[in-house]
Formats: C-alpha cells, structure tokens, sequence
C-alpha cells in the first residue's frame, strides 16, 4: 500500500470492521467465541500486513480475505456444528435426556447486539440458518454468505478467493441449491412475512405463559410442528403433544421459573432461572431461543451452559425473591 497512514490511524480504520467481521466470522463457525478468536487474529494480521495491500481491492474486501482465511483455518479439522435436529430424529417427551453429548461441537447462541443491528441481521443469524450453513464446504459457505448476505459483487468473491468469476458463481449456485432442499431456508422465507411487533407479542406472552407455567397457553402460541431442543443433551423434540409431554414430566422442575428477556440471533431469548431448592430465590437454568414462524412459535432452543452463556449475554448469576 502506498501512504498506510499513521500505525494508530490504520488500526482505528481496521477496527471499524470488527462488528461486522464478528457478524460474518459466526455465520461461518457457528460459535460466537470462536469468532471473536477469529477476527482478532484477522485484525492482527491485517495490521501487521497493512503495507502488502496495494489498493487494487477495496480494504473491506481485503481484511474479508484474512478473515475468510482466518475461518478456513479454524475448520481446516473438518468438525462441523450442529444442532441436535441435524444429528438424529426427535424423540419422545415423556422420557428424560440421555446424559449430556459434550464431545460434539453445537452451534452457539449469538448475542444480537444493538436493536438495530439484531434487526438488520433478520433471519441471517437465525440459529437453523447458521447450522443450515454448517452443511455447506467451507468455500461455499463464505461465498454464499458474502453473496447473499452481505452483498459482495460477482467480482469481490472471485478477488477474495483468488478465483475466476465464473467459478465464484458456480460455488454460490451450488451453495444455494444445498439451502434450498434445508427446511431453515423455507422458515426463513416464511418468517420474514410476520410483523417483528407479532414475534415481540408473541414473546411476551410466551414468558408470561411459561412464568405461570401455563402449559395449555403455550401449547397455543406454539406452531403444531414445533421444535424444542435441549444442547449438550442430543434429545429434541417435533409438534405439541411431545413439548406438552416433556413440559408436564421431565420438565415439571421448571415451575414457577422467571424468565429475564434478552436478544439472541436476531430473535427474542430469555434467561431462564429455576426456583432455589432452600426457597431463596432463583438460579441459572436455561438460555431459550425462541424463532417464530407466520404467527407462532416454531422453535425453542434451550442452552443449558449457563456458565458460559449467561455472562456473554449480560444476565445476572441469580435472581432474588420476585
């Protein structure tokens, strides 16, 4: 590059992409951790190559190209993320969880951010769209993502991954067609016909209903194929008789539960603390991440490391009397 600017001045320029790095880095690994590990490594190494970038790209274009490489790095093992509706059929709600599966990799909740970028990010961070991607190769991935997503031209992806036009083309004709026979890609199209004030109503009565432990009201707001997965435990469950099955058996501890809203994805989530067995107050249980489809609920993913995710997401490690 020519005249780079002052050391602090480039730095501050290359910061500037951090937010949406992170943004694209998770979509990539389906880890929110991860990805922070990734663009940090990314920014280091753009700024210590700052003079190699000759201005023939836009800088955007270029620290996507270490990012992208930063990411390919992380998957080189070949380990992919996923969800427990990726790895087998549901079961049944009336028996508990076989012991928790901490050997495989899931994919991870995001936290959303400001409102305005939870709003933008749309059904693009949504947990099924993310762990739809794990599906794809990695190059595929990121070109569908830079494409599709981010909007990148034709010619940025082919100069980002030091390919022809026409071969950056074929790899995001392929990477669509892989989406397209996912059921996340239907959801997405269909959830982006619901009013985001429909999900928020939606996810006031949910915690409300959930907070009175009102299983009848949930299984209204609740779409009739719905989903309910529990990571690390494998065990995940389609459609209300089974939520309804789970929610008045193995689950019946979560009576009387609170739930203290945040943002996850995109989507509305909830802290969820279970009742103290001394009586005195409420502690940690679950992250939910509820996803809508049309007018109702259509999944709920519930996160049982709190210790990791509570934190991450600014919730507080207990909650006192109500």
């Amino acid at each position: 590059m020519g005249d780079t600017g002052a050391p602090g001045a480039v730095a501050e320029e290359l910061e500037e992409y951090r937010g949406e790095l992170t943004g694209y880095c998770y979509r990539m690994l389906g880890s929110y951790a991860e990805a922070e590990d990734a663009v940090q490594e990314a920014l280091v190494r753009a700024w210590r190559n700052i003079d190699r970038f000759e201005g023939r790209s836009a800088l955007r274009t270029w620290v996507y190209r270490i990012a992208t490489n930063a990411c390919l790095d992380s998957l080189a093992a070949g380990k992919r993320r996923a969800l427990p509706m990726d790895l087998s059929g549901p079961s049944g709600g009336g028996a508990p969880p076989a012991p928790p599966q901490e050997d495989l990799l899931w994919v991870e909740p995001c936290p959303a951010g400001d409102p305005e970028a939870a709003a933008t990010a749309g059904e693009s961070v949504r947990l099924a769209f993310v762990a739809a991607l794990q599906h794809l190769p990695p190059r595929q991935r990121a070109t569908l993502i830079l494409r599709d997503v981010l909007g990148f031209s034709a010619r940025e992806v082919a100069d980002l991954h030091g390919c022809t036009v026409a071969s950056a083309n074929s790899s995001l004709q392929r990477a669509r067609a892989t989406l397209a026979d996912r059921p996340a890609t239907t959801d997405a199209a269909a959830a982006r016909t619901s009013d985001d004030t429909v999900h928020r109503v939606l996810a006031e009565r949910y915690a409300t209903a959930f907070s009175r432990y009102d299983v009848e009201e949930l299984n209204m707001l609740l779409h009739v194929d719905a989903t309910l997965c529990l990571p690390p435990y494998a065990k995940w469950m389609r459609g209300l008789p089974d939520i309804h099955a789970w929610l008045t058996g193995p689950a019946i501890g979560c009576r009387g539960s609170r739930l203290v809203p945040t943002t996850a994805n995109g989507s509305p989530a909830f802290g969820q603390y279970r009742p103290h067995p001394d009586g005195a107050g409420y502690v940690p249980w679950a992250l939910q991440v509820v996803e809508f489809r049309d007018d109702r609920i259509s999944g709920i993913a519930a996160y049982r490391d709190t210790d990791r995710f509570f934190p991450l997401f600014g919730l507080p490690d207990r909650l006192g009397e109500v």
